[in-house]
């Protein structure tokens, strides 16, 4: 294969890319490709089968553990004295759920679930996924990029691929979303009494540069016949509004109105997992979410679907992650699941400890690479790896170690050929390359929202095996897609 070739391959999928909208934003008027691989990575059509069955189930016990407000101010009071965004937080829950006025918030999960396949222990749970779920829409734009690339310059392609003959696995994970959100939002509406269109409200940050994933979405979600908006929390400080279009029968007003729109019938946060989320600089004098987070409370308090809920917020933090990990099948069941369900799932959930003032001297005794120090973070950055571990925990203070856990590392395979990685218009091999699989749910109060028991579609994350931050948006790692060997 002349170098040549590949060049103009590389250079057509980086058009392909942004003519697509798979980009990031650089500036008012600009934009960049988003890193990619140029060819999938394999997978047993056995394994993703598996995890494809495995993820709604997932989403079932979140659900659970989510609706349990006994539980979760159980499990994040501990981290309130070390993590001020989680105290701010679980007070927040504690407001919705405590109040005279009954949270009517319809429970949307639209959950993005994490895994690693260990070379020796197969797929384990990295992280759940449950508020800014994003780049669904990527994920299917990837797998898009490769079925182009395979038939639009096949030698290419197969030069770079690591099996001779190959079957990508379908990814219709735009579509399956935007119905599934854009359902929501017609049932919703059709309760609430009102005719028109249905409106679906996605909250984002401001000048945010990962936004033409959101837009991917909105565009199908109006396919949908829905009208889609985009606000931030502090718009909407000053846009939202109770209604009377629908009253309950003890008067309570039930419906969330948005100015100059009416009644809206679902909402996706792309925001609010970051304390910067809530700051609001002309709003003098006043603690730090305190004035911005009552636009989450004032929302749970309105009868439309909401993801993410601050108790989905709260399920899937990394602190109810490890305690779910520390759970037998038996405990697992009293989130809803059954016996049956629990088994099926316990094998995913991986190996988490909890951080102590024993903990130092404990892993001072480990091989510092079998393990990760995880904080409460969402996004890149918040992860310790090797011998940067040990300094850290003895660095911490008691009231600290509840925000932080220890999971064992995983080491999945890398790929048996050289790969290639398309960043900022340059192509560059990789030998080592290692990937992330994540997979969306989506479910309305525990009921499946796509045709496939609530499996929405997949993004993989391609990195090498030597670097930490393995994020698209913050890290080294590259949009990918799957695909079987045949």
């Amino acid at each position: 294969m002349k170098n040549t070739q590949i060049a103009y391959a590389v250079q057509d999928a980086i058009e392909w890319s942004l003519m697509h909208g798979m980009a990031l934003k650089t500036s008012k008027d600009s934009a960049q490709h988003c890193a990619f691989s140029f060819a999938p990575t394999l997978i047993q059509r056995e394994r993703f089968e598996l995890l494809k069955s495995i993820v709604p189930l997932m989403g079932k016990l979140i659900h659970g553990v989510s609706e349990n407000h006994e539980f979760l101010t159980t499990a994040i009071k501990p981290l309130c004295s070390g993590d001020a965004f989680f105290a701010s937080l679980l007070e927040l829950h504690q407001k919705i759920h405590s109040s005279s006025i009954p949270a009517e918030r319809i429970p949307m999960l639209l959950m993005r679930t994490d895994f690693m396949d260990d070379a020796e222990q197969g797929p384990k749970l990295i992280e759940f996924n449950g508020i800014a779920a994003g780049m669904g829409p990527f994920g299917q734009r990837a797998h898009e990029l490769h079925h182009y690339l395979q038939y639009q310059w096949p030698a290419a392609f197969q030069s770079w691929s690591e099996a001779d003959d190959l079957e990508l696995v379908p990814n219709q994970g735009i579509e399956n979303l935007a119905k599934g959100i854009a359902g929501a939002a017609t049932t919703v509406r059709a309760q609430s009494g009102e005719s028109g269109q249905p409106l679906f409200m996605m909250v984002v940050q401001p000048d945010e540069d990962n936004v033409y994933d959101q837009h991917l979405l909105e565009e199908a979600i109006q396919k949908e016949g829905v009208k889609t908006v985009r606000r931030t929390f502090r718009q909407l400080y000053d846009q939202l509004s109770s209604g009377d279009t629908s009253c309950d029968a003890s008067g309570d007003k039930q419906r969330l109105i948005l100015e100059g729109l009416g009644g809206v019938d679902a909402i996706y946060l792309r925001a609010g997992y970051q304390h910067c989320d809530y700051f609001a600089h002309d709003l003098d004098g006043v603690r730090c979410c305190s004035e911005l987070g009552k636009v989450r409370a004032m929302i749970e308090r309105h009868r439309v679907a909401v993801n993410a809920t601050v108790s989905q917020q709260l399920a899937t933090s990394k602190r109810v992650q490890m305690l779910l990990c520390a759970m037998n099948e038996e405990q697992l069941m009293q989130f809803g699941l059954t016996l049956e369900e629990a088994s099926r799932i316990k094998p995913f959930l991986g190996e988490m400890r909890p951080v102590d003032d024993q903990s130092a001297n404990w892993f001072a005794q480990q091989n510092p690479k079998d393990w990760v120090l995880k904080n409460q973070g969402e996004g890149g950055g918040h992860c310790v790896f090797d011998h940067d571990i040990l300094p850290r925990l003895k660095s911490l203070k008691p009231e600290e170690y509840s925000a932080w856990s220890l999971m064992r590392r995983l080491h999945p395979r890398h790929r048996s050929r050289e790969a290639l990685v398309v960043r900022k218009g340059e192509a560059t091999p990789v030998d080592d390359l290692i990937s992330e699989i994540g997979m969306f749910t989506l479910h309305l109060d525990g009921h499946s929202l796509t045709s496939d028991l609530g499996y929405a579609g997949y993004l993989i994350r391609s990195k090498p095996a030597t670097a930490t931050e393995g994020g698209v948006h913050s890290g080294q790692g590259a949009v990918d897609s799957l695909a079987y060997n045949i």
